[in-house]
């Protein structure tokens, strides 16, 4: 599901008879639940309003889901032999490794 950029995650709980979603692409925590697809969907756009008028009135930015940043540790091993394919390419290693993962994902 996705709201303005904000994706979350749903899982059914079986015993409960409850949808339960959480927004992922943020550090915040952001959740909702619902008892149907319908409530589902309400209830996410409703935490996501909430979530950015919370942090309208402490005049506070809300965290922007995918900055285009993030860290990967590799071996060093892998690490040479993937700047060594980004030379050969002629690419710098950020835009080679964007490029596999562009490719990877498709």
């Amino acid at each position: 599901m996705t709201y303005k950029n904000y994706d979350a995650v749903v899982r059914f709980d079986e015993q409960a008879g409850l949808f339960h979603g959480e927004v992922v692409n943020t550090r915040d925590v952001i959740t909702f639940q619902g008892t149907s697809v319908k409530e589902l969907e309400k209830a996410f756009r409703e935490s996501v309003e909430d979530y950015l008028a919370f942090c309208a009135e402490r005049a506070e930015e809300p965290e922007k889901p995918y900055s285009g940043k993030f860290v990967v540790r590799v071996e060093p091993q892998l690490h040479r032999e993937i700047a060594i394919r980004a030379a050969q390419k002629g690419m710098s290693l950020n835009r080679y490794v964007s490029h596999v993962l562009k490719l990877r994902t498709r």
